[in-house]
């Protein structure tokens, strides 16, 4: 099943996340390469595709997983997490309607 993954970031936290960026997205990639990934990335703070200082609000993560529990145990150790980057992870059950899968 899909689940979307939402985490919100932690306040003057663009250092953190610039520094931990290698590793979250060789995590990405593991999804990617075993087919599960649906969509991931960031929401910049401000209306621009590159945000510059201003830096991200957050990211949305898309991906199948066997179970809500799974998804969510993989949220959590994402190096955003570690990193403090994310002050919040919100992990929910996913259905995909367009485009169609």
């Amino acid at each position: 099943m899909l689940y979307a993954i939402v985490g919100e970031d932690a306040p003057n936290s663009l250092d953190q996340r610039l520094a931990a960026r290698p590793a979250h997205l060789a995590r990405l990639l593991e999804l990617d390469a075993a087919g599960r990934m649906v969509l991931g990335g960031p929401f910049p703070a401000i209306d621009s595709p590159d945000p510059g200082p201003a830096g991200f609000s957050g990211s949305l993560i898309v991906a199948e997983f066997d179970s809500l529990a799974a998804a969510q145990t993989w949220a959590d150790a994402d190096p955003y997490v570690a990193a403090g980057v994310y002050a919040r992870v919100t992990v929910r059950p996913f259905r995909q309607v367009f485009p169609k899968a």
